[in-house]
């Protein structure tokens, strides 16, 4: 999915005061955008890789404080609240549970507001939508490492840095090839909806969605008989057992975690366990700051660890 389609789903679900504005923003500084960001009485925020604009009648501002930026209103986000939910806000308990609401093509839309003791959310101060892309191509260097050395891959980065979307791009190529399992546990990735998978992730690929990441993994290997299992944002002790069970039974892995740099990642308890078990043969380093999906360095991952 191009980034103008991305925001044109988003549009969808803002009001005219919001919209209109939004849907008149360049196609070029669309195709930048990483976040639209709603919080209640505060400007209506874009976020771009380098800087952050705000949303006025008349074009962008870099000024939150000028008089012509749009202020964000409680009637603004119970709008937008209820076109996520259709209008039906009760019957989205998992969404208010976990605190995101998934759209078309894997479009994420964060909450904030108050836990309440049932432990889901109400009074929703803020709304956070993250663009989704799909940029073919990006992953052709990871996927030429993975043809040629048969091993797993591990894509790192910073909050924006591409780790999903190359993820999705080096799945759709492995499973274009290779018996290939995506773990999707927030249905981001390849976006399946009425039976139908919305992203190109790859004609052998099967997608499991809507569980965890452990038990996902535990199910493709018993079932679907994988030589590749991809899974995003690795960070968990459950996690990691799943992955060394996989691994056990002859199963490679490419999967994202989280780190600003390559010192950072390994240094992480759960990391360093799968690094010592030599689950992963490459890292890919994400650019913080730059592209989504720019590659700062490839390092192989020894048994140094």
């Amino acid at each position: 999915m191009f980034n103008s389609t991305s925001c044109d789903v988003i549009a969808e679900y803002l009001p005219d005061k919001l919209r209109i504005p939004f849907h008149s923003v360049s196609r070029l500084e669309r195709e930048h955008i990483t976040e639209l960001r709603l919080n209640s009485g505060r400007g209506a925020a874009l976020i771009f890789p380098d800087k952050v604009m705000y949303l006025t009648n008349c074009g962008l501002t870099a000024n939150p404080a000028n008089t012509a930026t749009i202020i964000v209103s409680p009637a603004d986000i119970e709008a937008v609240v209820n076109s996520l939910s259709h209008f039906s806000i009760h019957s989205c308990g998992e969404q208010l549970r976990e605190g995101v609401f998934v759209l078309r093509g894997g479009i994420r839309v964060g909450l904030s507001g108050r836990y309440g003791n049932d432990g889901t959310l109400s009074d929703i101060t803020g709304l956070n939508f993250r663009i989704s892309r799909n940029i073919l191509g990006c992953g052709e260097a990871a996927y030429s490492i993975l043809r040629e050395n048969n091993c797993g891959i591990l894509i790192c980065g910073g909050v924006n840095s591409g780790k999903t979307t190359m993820l999705r791009d080096l799945c759709r190529l492995t499973g274009n090839s290779q018996k290939t399992v995506l773990v999707d546990e927030r249905n981001e990735i390849a976006f399946t909806e009425n039976g139908k998978i919305h992203n190109d992730v790859g004609n052998l690929t099967n997608v499991l969605s809507g569980c965890t990441r452990a038990k996902g993994i535990i199910s493709a290997v018993r079932t679907l008989s994988p030589d590749y299992i991809f899974c995003d944002e690795i960070s968990t002790e459950e996690d990691s057992a799943a992955i060394i069970g996989g691994f056990g039974c002859g199963v490679n892995f490419c999967a994202t975690v989280h780190a600003e740099n390559f010192r950072q990642m390994c240094n992480r308890p759960v990391m360093k366990y799968l690094l010592k078990k030599g689950v992963f043969g490459y890292a890919v380093m994400l650019k913080n700051g730059g592209k989504v999906g720019e590659i700062e360095e490839i390092r192989r991952l020894g048994d140094d660890f």
